[in-house]
């Protein structure tokens, strides 16, 4: 394996390594965990979608969702109000959040956030349904604390998750509860086009409406 195989990638520039948080490193030599260069079209053809990467930016640090860390996320997740537009809107409480972490490690696709200044747990993410035949991947079941709604830590995670997914796919899928609308303007902001609504139960086995948004690498590439 080359020299250049074994650098962490730095998204600020894909080009140079830059430095990580010291749970970042340790979790890469823990799990031997690659990181791939910038690969053409024709190269990411014949990759495996890696859905728990390590993801380093300025701001933040994504990395695979652990088992022990559900006292962490849920601090996070305990404000009643990040969950008011959601179709589970009680997820604040311990024993619904415990259900969106066992499902988060069962589809062993989540992603832990931390703020890289004080290396602390603000959300978590989800690739999810990845599909190499259709070239696609579902991105969901995120959330952030409030203080980082908007602005510059948004935008970064947007960035690492889009960037890494699309060097393996041509299109990101998104699905939102249909009265979510913070979601849904969120979205379509940074260029996602409805293409079809559909129900589905909830925990409960009540029919819920949902909406599928779609975003291609050409309109990823445009809004950013």
């Amino acid at each position: 394996m080359s020299e250049e195989a074994d650098k962490i990638v730095c998204f600020t520039n894909p080009l140079v390594t830059c430095s990580t948080s010291s749970s970042a490193v340790k979790f890469a030599v823990d799990s031997k965990a690659i990181y791939h260069r910038k690969m053409s079209s024709k190269e990411s053809q014949r990759l495996t979608f890696d859905l728990q990467p390590i993801l380093v930016g300025e701001l933040l640090e994504l990395r695979p969702l652990q088992s022990d860390d559900f006292d962490q996320l849920y601090a996070a997740a305990s404000d009643p109000l990040i969950w008011e537009q959601h179709p589970e809107s009680d997820r604040y409480t311990p024993t619904v959040f415990r259900q969106y972490f066992d499902g988060a490690l069962k589809s062993k696709g989540a992603l832990a956030i931390l703020d890289r200044s004080s290396g602390r747990m603000i959300g978590s993410s989800r690739y999810w349904n990845y599909d190499p035949d259709a070239r696609e991947v579902e991105i969901g079941w995120t959330f952030l604390e409030r203080a980082y709604w908007g602005g510059k830590f948004n935008r970064e995670l947007k960035r690492l998750m889009f960037d890494h997914a699309f060097k393996y796919i041509e299109r990101v899928l998104f699905i939102v509860g249909s009265n979510n609308l913070r979601s849904r303007k969120a979205v379509e902001k940074i260029g996602g086009k409805l293409v079809r609504e559909f129900e589905r139960p909830n925990r409960h086995g009540a029919m819920e409406k949902n909406v599928v948004f779609a975003l291609d690498r050409a309109a990823w590439e445009a809004a950013k």
